[in-house]
């Protein structure tokens, strides 16, 4: 079968990449081995951000992690629960129910020969079907855990964090000619509506933020700090009742 070329400056791309699973034959993986699975989603970021923005920045992320720690990295999870974004075209969710059901399976099927397995997620409308697959997996004697790919402080969806993050990791996927502010309210203030009538119901672009703030230099210092942030919750090895990874006490755990 003919295998299509990845585009060119694809960040999804596994062409090249040492530590990708994927592009390993069975007989080279070491015993045991620890693998991070990106999980992600494809979804609305605005009119500016493509649809696999979350995975772009999970799979960045779990790569550089990987690099570090001597790690394998699992072809990315590309589909999430985004029912929220719905309304938007392009969106393609599979649901809370069947992500968790994937998320449980997958990894049983993993954990037949790796040693542990680190799911890093990018979408935080995967969190209630990461949480209850990784806390039934860990009743089942599983070794996994999972880590979010989140920093303090930042706007909701497609403003200045995730756009600055595109900047740095794919800039030719990035059209800041079509970047606008969208809902500036705190997501705190807006849960209430987008919980009952998505995201559209408070952002006609589907943007949450401001992206017209983002750079390129921003989005390096952010993936820095998602990139490290990870790798010390590895190192760490502390885990709540859903089995999230957390951080050190010492280095402030952001209410952890």
């Amino acid at each position: 079968m003919r295998r299509w070329p990845a585009p060119k400056g694809d960040p999804l791309s596994e062409e090249g990449d040492e530590r990708a699973l994927a592009g390993l034959a069975w007989s080279a993986l070491p015993a045991s081995p620890t693998v991070l699975v990106p999980l992600g989603s494809t979804e609305q970021h605005g009119p500016h951000l493509p649809l696999h923005t979350d995975t772009t920045i999970a799979t960045a992320v779990a790569r550089a992690v990987a690099a570090r720690l001597r790690f394998l990295v699992a072809p990315a999870v590309a589909y999430g629960a985004s029912g929220e974004h719905q309304d938007f075209p392009g969106t393609m969710s599979i649901g809370t129910e069947a992500l968790q059901v994937l998320l449980v399976e997958l990894v049983r099927s993993l954990s037949r020969w790796a040693g542990q397995v680190v799911i890093v997620n990018g979408h935080g409308g995967n969190l209630r079907a990461l949480a209850a697959a990784v806390a039934r997996l860990r009743y089942e004697g599983h070794a996994v855990v999972w880590a979010p790919c989140t920093t303090p402080g930042t706007d909701a969806h497609a403003g200045h964090a995730e756009t600055s993050l595109m900047l740095h990791l794919a800039p030719h996927l990035v059209d800041l000619a079509r970047a606008a502010p969208g809902n500036l309210t705190p997501l705190a203030d807006l849960l209430p509506t987008l919980t009952a009538e998505g995201v559209a119901a408070v952002s006609p672009s589907g943007v949450l933020g401001d992206p017209t703030t983002a750079s390129a230099e921003a989005g390096r210092h952010l993936f820095e700090q998602l990139t490290a942030d990870v790798t010390t919750r590895i190192r760490t090895g502390e885990v709540d009742r859903t089995g999230r990874l957390l951080k050190p006490a010492a280095s402030g755990s952001r209410g952890e």
